[in-house]
């Protein structure tokens, strides 16, 4: 029979998840006792489309990987907002010592940047109002806990999977999937059941679009269930929908005419940032699938940029060891070589944002919590332009 397709952590640490050109790479170099030291930076050239900064992600997991390995880690901190061609991470080491683990490395980054850089794009445009993270129907499920993860780093306020609130030490946030409805055969059944079963802790959502129409069956089920009932979640199918924020607005007619100004409207199915943009003046929150879970990823490349103390580096890239430059008056960016410690054009010192997190294989830095991360993430997406609509 066979089992899951997955990578255990101990393939990962003992590098069997690499190209096989970096373990050919290897033996060559054994076999001439070649040995070199290295300074090895990612970087991204690009942007998705569309995309005008990203959230860098993953370190964690990098520094979980070289742990105890004869290296040092600068890198910028992880959820902090950067920029095409700004290197985000530098390994300095023996490239014996780490080249078996550039694809894992890339991997990691690439793709939790990516899933945190569509989150934050999905917070930014949601402002304040609720955002949940519900895309683990759309990949592998062992990767559950990381989706949730760095869903929750980019701004989600909640995660919809047992393992991924578990990873994160919070609670799952979910309302009820259109099968109870189905088998129940109809919306107030439903949420009566749920109201007498499910603690009531748990707000009170019923699924709207199931078997009729949504303004019907809102009105029924808030009918039925008054006060007890928190609010009603969106997910019409698109063959149904229309124009999506008219069939909203008008539903909120419908309830503020009859008094039910306290419900809540959530919109789910098909959401992204753009989405969220159109439907953010009718509704209070969003359930994010897949547009979250199958983020492009941010594609950073590794690239050698010196080696044993000199600068060189293939053609299309810079030479020489960098770092993330800026200034605390202004905040203007600069990409500058390491150590420069450049004065910004209106003369104040900059501040070399990258971090040395790892030296000689021990951790130097301590890594701030999940949770302290996502603060920093909001607070940063909040001094960024908005989310433009898309054309």
């Amino acid at each position: 029979m066979r089992k899951f397709l997955i990578a255990t952590p101990d393939d990962i640490l003992a590098g069997k998840t690499t190209d096989v050109y970096f373990e050919r790479t290897i033996r060559i170099l054994e076999a001439k006792n070649i040995h070199k030291r290295v300074k090895a930076e990612f970087t991204a050239k690009r942007l998705p489309k569309g995309y005008d900064w990203a959230i860098f992600a993953g370190l964690s997991e990098v520094l979980h990987l070289l742990e105890g390995k004869p290296l040092t880690v600068r890198a910028l901190p992880e959820g902090s907002v950067f920029y095409p061609d700004e290197p985000v991470l530098e390994i300095e080491g023996d490239y014996l010592d780490f080249s078996v683990y550039e694809t894992p490395i890339l991997g990691l980054i690439c793709h939790a940047s990516g899933i945190a850089t569509k989150s934050a794009r999905c917070r930014k445009a949601a402002n304040d109002k609720l955002l949940v993270s519900f895309g683990a129907r759309r990949i592998h499920p062992a990767l559950a806990p990381m989706l949730a993860y760095y869903a929750y780093m980019g701004g989600a306020d909640g995660v919809a999977t047992i393992a991924g609130a578990a990873t994160l030490d919070i609670t799952p946030t979910g309302t009820m999937p259109h099968a109870l409805i189905l088998i129940l055969g109809d919306v107030v059944e439903a949420t009566k059941s749920f109201d007498e079963t499910i603690p009531p802790d748990v707000p009170r959502i019923a699924l709207i679009d199931t078997l009729s129409d949504e303004r019907d069956e809102t009105l029924r089920v808030v009918t039925a269930l008054k006060d007890k009932l928190t609010g009603v979640r969106f997910d019409t199918p698109f063959s149904r929908r229309g124009n999506f924020a008219k069939l909203i607005d008008e539903v909120r007619w419908e309830l503020h005419v009859r008094g039910f100004d306290n419900i809540k409207i959530f919109a789910s199915g098909g959401i992204d940032e753009y989405s969220i943009l159109e439907l953010t003046p009718y509704v209070d929150g969003f359930g994010v699938g897949t547009s979250i879970s199958n983020a492009k990823v941010i594609d950073f490349a590794m690239d050698i940029v010196e080696i044993d103390g000199q600068p060189i580096a293939k053609r299309g890239k810079k030479s020489g060891s960098k770092s993330i430059y800026e200034c605390t008056h202004c905040g203007r960016r600069v990409v500058e070589l390491y150590n420069q410690r450049p004065y910004c054009d209106c003369g104040t010192p900059m501040k070399d944002l990258l971090q040395v997190y790892m030296k000689d294989g021990k951790l130097v830095t301590q890594l701030p919590s999940i949770h302290t991360i996502r603060k920093k993430v909001i607070f940063e997406l909040k001094r960024l332009p908005n989310i433009k609509e898309s054309n």
